[in-house]
């Protein structure tokens, strides 16, 4: 995950040193961070989880979330980051970080995780756009390494060759485990011969991927491939996303067995909206964050809640507002809202009264949200 948390909640931070630095492409580069001995156990993360770096950029503090690439096995954290513009944070800190300097860097987060499975046969797939292949990278090696059984492809997606990050790790991961993965590269703005991996993946590409990779299964005559999916992961833009996981869900996978990160701000919904509720006007909200408690009055219940006290300025926590990063988790203590499909929050959550701001609609006319006592 690479996103700019516009309004982060406070959380611990931890000057680490830089151990190693490597260019990857033009625009993506990898830093590796020693964890001192005292740190470890802060520091112990599952595949798929990200940290946030806090750092300069023309004077102003900035705090960014960078999935690791690296698997817990191999007891290091490498995070792979893009530079967005000339002029932006990434850049200041790609041109002024480097091996020996220390950075703040919070402890591992987020929710892109899977249960391993070292028993069972699973097939599991993987779609990756351009960056979006860091935690894509941090499952595919852990779960090689963990489970013996277990069959994996990875469709990548980038503009051309020369933008592929982490080929070499890629190319000798695929030598080391043939019989269990194959990797898929297509392409947007590059010929490559052959017009299955030429263009954008998307629910139009994904149903060419069921048709002519994913057809014959070697280990059942009576199933294709695509039948025997278990796990699906998907990393990239929200567009990317909502495309490839409708096109998963459309063609017979469970919801519960999609999984995505954004790396980016995201305003849309995943999923379509099937629900419909009462229209409620005047809504009084109260919420707390920070310590500081504000209220406020809402014309109706058309928009969501993050979304409305968005509008209105206030500051609120957010980063993705498409329920998949879960900055904006809150208790709801008073009031009922209409909480939608989401990728966060645990069924043990939504029982405390958790809910995702982005992706809940008031019913009341009275709401009241704590932002900090969860």
């Amino acid at each position: 995950m690479e996103a700019l948390l516009h309004q982060a909640k406070k959380q611990p931070f931890h000057r680490l040193k830089i151990t190693k630095k490597e260019q990857l492409t033009k625009n993506t580069f990898v830093l590796e961070l020693g964890i001192p001995a005292e740190l470890q156990d802060n520091f112990r993360f599952e595949a798929g989880q990200y940290v946030s770096l806090k750092y300069l950029h023309h004077g102003e503090e900035f705090i960014n979330d960078y999935s690791m690439t690296t698997a817990p096995h191999e007891g290091k954290i490498c995070l792979g980051i893009k530079i967005n513009t000339e002029d932006s944070s990434t850049m200041s800190l790609y041109q002024h970080y480097g091996i020996g300097d220390e950075i703040e860097a919070g402890e591992p987060k987020g929710r892109f995780t899977l249960v391993s499975k070292p028993a069972e046969f699973r097939t599991i797939l993987g779609f990756a756009a351009g960056i979006g292949i860091t935690p894509i990278l941090s499952h595919f090696k852990n779960i090689l390494h963990n489970e013996a059984r277990t069959r994996m492809f990875l469709f990548y997606g980038n503009r051309s060759w020369e933008d592929v990050a982490f080929r070499d790790e890629l190319e000798l991961l695929q030598k080391k485990y043939a019989d269990r993965l194959q990797i898929h590269y297509f392409f947007s703005q590059e010929k490559v011969g052959n017009a299955l991996f030429e263009g954008r993946l998307d629910r139009q590409r994904l149903t060419l991927i069921i048709n002519q990779i994913l057809m014959i299964d070697d280990t059942d005559e009576e199933a294709t491939l695509w039948d025997s999916v278990d796990e699906v992961l998907i990393c990239g833009k929200g567009e990317i996303i909502k495309s490839i996981a409708n096109a998963c869900y459309e063609n017979g996978i469970p919801k519960k067995n999609i999984h995505f990160e954004l790396f980016e701000e995201f305003n849309d919904d995943i999923y379509p909206v099937e629900v419909d509720f009462p229209l409620v006007e005047n809504i009084e909200v109260e919420f707390t964050y920070n310590g500081e408690t504000y209220k406020t009055t809402l014309k109706d219940n058309r928009d969501k809640l993050l979304q409305s006290l968005s509008i209105q300025k206030f500051t609120v926590p957010f980063s993705c507002k498409s329920g998949i990063c879960g900055s904006c988790q809150c208790r709801l203590v008073e009031g009922e809202v209409e909480l939608l499909e989401n990728e966060y929050l645990t069924e043990r959550e939504e029982e405390k009264g958790n809910i995702l701001a982005c992706m809940s609609f008031a019913l009341t006319d009275k709401i009241k949200l704590d932002f900090d006592q969860l």
